[in-house]
This record gives C-alpha cells, sequence and structure tokens, in this order.
C-alpha cells in the first residue's frame, strides 16, 4: 500500500509568505509537514508550490519539490488541478500511490492521530472515496442561511414549499463542514466527474473524522490564534 502526503501552498498570497511565516519559531508549514512525517501509514513526502521558498522549506522536512505551473497557482485556481499536476509527476518518476493525504500549508490544527484515523477509515471501508476530518456547526447551518434575491431581499437557498423547518438548531439534521486542514483520498476509487461539489476530488463516498476545531491562517492574528493552539494542544 503506496500511501503518499502532498503538502499544496501557493507562493501567491494576500498575506505574503504566509505558508513560511514564524510561528512559534518555526515555518507554518512545519506543523503540517510534521504531523504526515510521524504517520505510521505514509511512505512518501511531496510539495506542490510555485513558490521557491515554500519547496525548499518543505524539502528541510524531507518532502520532494513538484514546482507547479504559475497557470495553477492563481487566487483563482482550482486545487484539482494542482492534485492532478502532483499526480502526473509523480507517475513521470514511476510512483503510484494508492491513497494521498493532501495538507493545506496554511493550517497548523492538525495531528498525526487524525491522519491515521482518517487513513484507517479508509482501510476498512473499500467504497470509500475519501476521508476528511470535520466540525459540528448548527449556528450556520445551511436550512439557516440567506442569500439575497434578485430586488435585493433575504430569502432561503432552498425551497422549502410544504416543508416545517423548526427554528430551533437542536430539531435540524445535524450539519457537518469540512475542516480543509487535510483531506484523505482513495485514488483507486474517486472519479472527479461523479464527485460531490464542489470538491468533487473526493468523491461521492466520503468518510467523516469529527474534530472540536480547525481553520487556517488567513491574517498575523491567525498566525497568534495558531501558536495559542499548538500550545494549548501541546504541539510545540
Amino acid at each position: 500500500m503506496q500511501v503518499a502526503a502532498l503538502l499544496t501552498g501557493r507562493g501567491n498570497n494576500t498575506l505574503a509568505d504566509k505558508n513560511i511565516l514564524p510561528v512559534l519559531g518555526r515555518p507554518l508549514l512545519f506543523y503540517p509537514c510534521n504531523a504526515a512525517k510521524q504517520s505510521k501509514f505514509i511512505n512518501s513526502f511531496w510539495a506542490s508550490s510555485d513558490c521557491d521558498k515554500i519547496l525548499a522549506s518543505a524539502l528541510e522536512m524531507g518532502y520532494k519539490g513538484i514546482v507547479r505551473p504559475p497557470e495553477l497557482a492563481l487566487p483563482t485556481s482550482q486545487h484539482i488541478d494542482a492534485i492532478e499536476h502532483a499526480l502526473d509527476v509523480m507517475k513521470s518518476l514511476a510512483y503510484k500511490p494508492d491513497i494521498l493525504v493532501v495538507m493545506l500549508a496554511n493550517s497548523v490544527t492538525i495531528k498525526t492521530e487524525w491522519i491515521d484515523s482518517c487513513i484507517a477509515l479508509l482501510l476498512q471501508d473499500e467504497k470509500a472515496t475519501a476521508a476528511v476530518p470535520v466540525y459540528r456547526e448548527m449556528d450556520h447551518h445551511p436550512y439557516r442561511c440567506k442569500k439575497l434575491n434578485d430586488e435585493g431581499y433575504l430569502e432561503p437557498f432552498f425551497d422549502f414549499s410544504n416543508h416545517f423547518i423548526s427554528t430551533n438548531r437542536q430539531d435540524l439534521v445535524p450539519s457537518y463542514f469540512l475542516s480543509h486542514n487535510f483531506w484523505v483520498l482513495n485514488l483507486e476509487t474517486i472519479d472527479r466527474n461523479i464527485g460531490q461539489q464542489p470538491w468533487n476530488f473526493m468523491g461521492d463516498k466520503i468518510r467523516h473524522f469529527l474534530v472540536d476545531e480547525a481553520f487556517d491562517v488567513h491574517n498575523l492574528e491567525d498566525i497568534e490564534k495558531s501558536e495559542e493552539w499548538l500550545i494549548n494542544n501541546k504541539i510545540v
């Protein structure tokens, strides 16, 4: 069983060099890289980026560099295209993983046991196309959110005609949001043409692993928040 870790991070960000900014004295991307390095399943390590500094920092962690083309590193670029490009590079080097752990370089909220638990979910379920960490969120339940119509008035995203929707959160079907710190993909089963939108590369049979909290870094305040999370979770 070939299980590969793929760190992904763009150099083109609003917060300059955010993926390598110091967090408790180490570059931000050190933490997802290190979590994967401790996995009992992962046996190959790769990093995809358009940024030489990101690739150099990942190389220090033992990650082989994949130079991402500029057109796949734009703010509008889709993650699936970067993933497929990385897999093509691996294939050209005579390596074909069975399971791919995609880690986002801008999140420290990742633990080795989370990664291994998600990989184990795939190994236990041969039909599963992916396993991902999620958190439960009822305040922002999709049944409770609104959009603006053409006249500028608020309205539901869904047609609730002939349906009763309770105002009590506890009455609603549990709502889960992807943490987006990492995704574990079963490359033998996923098909981007039949996967669930908008992350169709995860396929249509996605297992979940519940976590209490996960977030990524967008600004300097998030760096401080990341340091607090690492200290509170005894990851230093």
